[in-house]
């Protein structure tokens, strides 16, 4: 039989390198590429987004279009 690999049921691979993910993506995205390489739900880093633009004082919204811009 062949190889094929094998996972549960709604759980995906972890990607090997970070990617933007515009696939599922809202925005840019940031948030679903940072998920899909960390194996997080993308609810969890948008969140984690928005709390940094609030509470950093906007550093967030920078640094979310970097990524943006220099990814792929």
């Amino acid at each position: 039989m062949s190889r094929l690999p094998v996972h549960p049921v709604g759980v995906r691979p972890v990607r090997q390198g970070f990617r933007l993910n515009r696939r599922d993506g809202k925005i840019m995205g940031v948030s679903a590429g940072i998920a899909d390489w960390t194996g997080m739900p993308s609810t969890f880093v948008r969140i984690a987004f928005v709390l940094g633009a609030l509470f950093g004082f906007g550093t967030a919204a920078p640094i979310y279009l970097a990524i943006g811009l220099i990814a792929d």
